[in-house]
């Protein structure tokens, strides 16, 4: 074999990889599409089905539900989050981090379906609108507010872990720092 032809099997090697992942990139993408449509239609509709299920036309019981799923499915992916990037360098900490990120992922389905029902445009969104209004009254509001409660409570989790680290970082530098000389009292004999 010369090198001309070393050159040109990799080339063609380079070219037929490149090739096969358009084809598997398209083929996610074509797969992906079917299924957002699929699951567009029949996910906001089933979601507001479980919850009308679960507040029984109360709106106490909407109001209480909405507050614990806002809070709930909106504070843990975020902590799941923080959690991610903590562990991201150490040993494993990449596989534990995508752990974390789909778990989080997962953790917020909850808020992503009542979302699809609220932010819809399709008739699935319509309906799903429609079963909330007349058996699941005041969940979607008091989920927002739950949400909004999560998003204060996790700022105020960031700013305590920043402030603790900021000490830490200073207590740290404060002992690396070589200790100062002392000087011995003058006592004004020479």
């Amino acid at each position: 074999m010369t090198t001309g032809e070393v050159q040109s099997s990799g080339q063609k090697s380079t070219a037929v990889l490149w090739r096969n992942r358009a084809i598997m990139a398209l083929a996610t993408l074509v797969v992906l599409v079917i299924a957002y449509f699929i699951l567009s239609s029949f996910i906001p509709r089933w979601w507001a089905q479980r919850l009308a299920n679960v507040v029984h036309g109360s709106f106490s019981s909407g109001i209480w539900w909405g507050l614990v799923y806002g809070f709930l499915f909106t504070l843990l992916p975020l902590l799941l989050l923080v959690f991610a990037v903590r562990v991201w360098k150490r040993k494993g900490g990449k596989f534990i981090a995508g752990a974390a990120v789909i778990v989080a992922l997962a953790c917020s389905l909850p808020n992503l379906m009542t979302l699809t029902i609220v932010l819809g445009g399709n008739n699935a969104a319509h309906a799903g609108q429609r079963i909330l209004d007349v058996d699941a009254p005041a969940f979607r509001g008091a989920c927002l507010v739950g949400a909004i409660i999560a998003a204060v409570v996790f700022a105020l989790v960031l700013a305590l872990m920043g402030k603790r680290g900021l000490t830490r970082h200073k207590a740290a530098k404060a002992a690396a720092r070589p200790p100062e000389p002392t000087m011995p009292p003058m006592t004004g004999d020479r």
